[in-house]
Formats: structure tokens, sequence, C-alpha cells
């Protein structure tokens, strides 16, 4: 073989070694990104947790956010995630149920309430929400927003505590189903509706409404926030869902209005 012919070879090895470290780095760096499935509630938060833990760790975060039920059922056909966090106990008891949680890493992380809401410019002043509670004589000829009742978390609450306080049969005409609380909050903030029954930390970031009434929490089942890995979660995820216990995201989420479930830890 000439001199010529075992420079070329040497010089495409060199280049193949080259190409195949340039496929590793690409590889690893895709596996620096964690998928995080998480509750339409949770937006505002989780946003300033994962930067704050992309800066931390240098591993990415790609959150994708809308209704529990939603994000249960995409989980259930496959949808890539290493994280699922829940705005209610019962769809992360689906996703359990359907093999689709690593269970032991379940966690209860928050509370929340919810609220009564009224465009910011509206005329509905603070309301006492209890017995003798008339939100379909409240609203008028608007509508109410809030989610779907029968899969959205946030209007499954809603329904119950309008149940407890003797209000849902009038009420039931007026609502407008959104298919996650941020779309009930929209409908409000743009005046689209007259009302909305929404999380408080939802209400608290966004300009465009005001909060109006508060239910009682012995109106409706617990609110809780459950978060867990998925079954094909990343190695990484571990050390994600610690972050999310830690006394930094338990100031990042108590400063949105979150109840924090559990002791932090450091």
């Amino acid at each position: 073989m000439s001199r010529l012919s075992v420079s070329r070879l040497a010089g495409l090895f060199t280049a193949f070694v080259i190409l195949l470290g340039a496929i590793h780095s690409a590889a690893h760096a895709e596996d620096k990104t964690l998928t995080v499935f998480a509750a339409a509630s949770m937006k505002n938060a989780l946003d300033e947790i994962d930067a704050a833990y992309t800066a931390k760790t240098g591993v990415k975060i790609s959150a994708s956010y809308a209704a529990s039920s939603a994000l249960a059922k995409q989980i259930e056909q496959g949808a890539p995630a290493d994280v699922f966090v829940s705005a209610d106990t019962d769809w992360m008891d689906y996703a359990i149920k359907q093999k689709n949680i690593n269970e032991p890493t379940r966690v209860n992380l928050l509370g929340n309430s919810i609220v009564l809401i009224a465009p910011k410019d509206s005329m509905i002043g603070n309301v006492s929400i209890g017995p003798g509670f008339d939100l379909a004589k409240l609203a008028g000829d608007g509508r109410i927003a809030t989610g779907d009742v029968k899969a959205v978390p946030v209007g499954k609450y809603a329904k119950a505590a309008l149940e407890k306080l003797g209000a849902w049969q009038a009420a039931e005409p007026k609502f407008a189903m959104a298919e996650s609380v941020r779309a009930a909050l929209t409908l409000v903030a743009r005046g689209e509706a007259v009302l909305g029954i929404v999380y408080s930390t939802d209400a608290k970031v966004e300009p465009g409404v005001k909060i109006v009434g508060t239910f009682p929490a012995d109106t409706h089942p617990a609110i809780i926030y459950p978060v867990a890995a998925t079954t094909t979660a990343k190695p990484e995820t571990t050390d994600y869902l610690a972050f999310l216990r830690s006394s930094a995201a338990k100031t990042i989420l108590e400063k949105y209005g979150f109840k924090f479930l559990i002791s932090p830890t450091t």
C-alpha cells in the first residue's frame, strides 16, 4: 500500500472518530433534557423553578402544560415524559393504575384553593361564599367559566363546592366549560365570561381579573398536587424531583400562592 493510501486511510479514520464523538456528544446533550408534563396552573411557578434548576445543573427542562386529565391520557398513549405533576390525586391515581408512573417516587407536594373571579373592571364586588350563595343570580345573563367539570380538576372542585352550597343546579346552564384552568381564566380576563372559578394561584398572575370571593375549604375535596416520575423517566429525574422538594423550590412556589405540603429538603 502506498504512503498516500495509508495517509488517506488515517485521515478517514480520524474523521470517523471525530464524527462518532460528535454523535455521542449530541446524544449526551439530548439526554440532558427532561420532559415535564404539568397541570396548567403550575406554569408560572414551574417555569421559574425550571430556570433555576437549569442554571444550577445544566439540565434543560422541556415543560408541557395542560389539564391534568389531558396529560394523563397523553402519557397513557405513549407521549414521552419524565415527570407528571397533576392538579388532583385522581389523575395521578389513574396514571399509576395504567402503570405509567413509578409509584414510589410520588409525593403529594402542593395545596391550593379555588376562588370566584370577575373581569378587573366588573361592577361585581366582594361576595360572601357560604350557605345561601346564589351564583346563578350573581351571574345574571352572563356566563361562568371553569374547567370541564367531568375531567378538569378545577372544574371538578368547582362543581363539588357548588353542590355542597346548593348552588349547582341553578348555575349549571350558565357554565362555559373550558379545556383547562388557564383557558377559563382567559375567558374571564377577556370579558367573555362575567364570572369564573379558578385556582387562587391563577387569579394572582392574571392582571385582567380580580378575586371577588374564596370558596371555603370544607366545600370541596382537598386540592392536592402530586408529583412523580414516569416509568420511562431518565436517571436525571431523581435529582429534579429532589429539587422540587427543596427550600429553593418552596420559596418560589409560595411566592405564587401554593401551599407547600411537605418539609423541604435543603
